[in-house]
């Protein structure tokens, strides 16, 4: 089945795109992860558009990384293809009002462009580390701002290669949650609505968010950033300091002391110690205060046993 793949991707892409077997943890900032059975890189619309319909056809599953900083790929691998946004998809132009930023874009770069250009009201992304593609996804935010407040719309492919035009309230955007969650598109590029700035300021404000990641996180470690989203009218990382687990450890997983909402890899870590200490710190959770946590991070491939 793997040489089917191998086949059909080395028709349409370059042989450096198609990448079999390939360990997940060089694509996962847990840096953790088994096998995928095929990852590839596809340039350009067409490309996707080709990839779509053929794993359509034949039944595959699939996904599709950003900078795999929301992402927990099991130690047994993923059976399946595994998408990579390239070249076209990385794109950042100015456009009046605003910016636009292809699904691969990291929100980094796409911030300092927006410096750059002074255009303020993305400076919260500047230190997400994650491409737009993702943050678009799952409205990710930081300091007080979320993508919901900046995206105009969203250019998405239909799993049938038609591209579509989402505007904000065809999003649907929640807490950590958008319409590309329960509809099957992939987004292509992302108009931003910004609004005119000085790049001092904005560049200062920037470094002030820079410092205060380095002061409350643990950014020396491995992480998929924030664990699990924030209860309702509650702090995640709160409610596991006051059960009393700061510091716990399953393997070489560690609930950060310097913020309990992270659980970090302190260097040996496999995927299941990781699963493991997010299920128990969810029991916990419940058991003391009667809050379900739910997690942010996408758990891919298989987790029993």
């Amino acid at each position: 089945m793997s040489r089917a793949l191998e086949e059909f991707f080395g028709t349409i892409l370059p042989k450096d795109h198609v990448l079999m077997e390939e360990p997940m943890d060089r694509h996962t900032t847990f840096r953790v992860g088994g096998p995928a059975e095929c990852l590839v890189t596809v340039d350009t619309r067409q490309q996707l558009a080709r990839t779509l319909s053929y794993l359509q056809m034949t039944g595959w599953d699939f996904f599709i990384l950003g900078n795999g900083s929301n992402l927990l790929v099991s130690d047994k691998g993923y059976r399946g293809v595994i998408i990579r946004l390239g070249k076209e998809f990385e794109q950042i132009t100015v456009c009046r009002g605003g910016l636009r930023a292809g699904a691969g874009a990291m929100l980094s770069q796409t911030a300092q462009e927006a410096m750059r250009e002074g255009l303020d009201g993305f400076a919260f992304a500047a230190g997400i580390p994650g491409t737009v593609g993702g943050a678009v996804r799952m409205n990710a935010g930081a300091y007080g701002g979320e993508m919901a407040q900046v995206v105009k719309n969203v250019e998405v492919m239909a799993m049938d290669g038609e591209i579509l035009t989402l505007d904000n309230a065809t999003m649907e955007f929640g807490y950590r949650t958008s319409a590309i969650k329960s509809r099957p598109y992939v987004v292509l590029e992302v108009e931003l609505a910004l609004t005119g700035g000085s790049s001092e300021e904005i560049a200062k404000r920037m470094q002030e968010l820079a410092q205060k990641r380095r002061e409350k996180q643990p950014l020396e470690y491995p992480s998929a950033g924030s664990t699990f989203k924030r209860p309702e009218g509650m702090f995640a990382g709160k409610l596991i300091m006051d059960a009393g687990l700061s510091g716990k450890s399953c393997g070489g997983a560690q609930i950060s002391e310097k913020h309990c909402g992270f659980i970090i890899n302190k260097g040996t870590a496999t995927a299941a110690d990781i699963a493991r200490l997010i299920a128990e710190t969810t029991k916990t959770v419940q058991d003391r205060f009667g809050v379900t946590l739910e997690p942010e991070v996408i758990f891919l491939g298989d987790f029993s046993g």
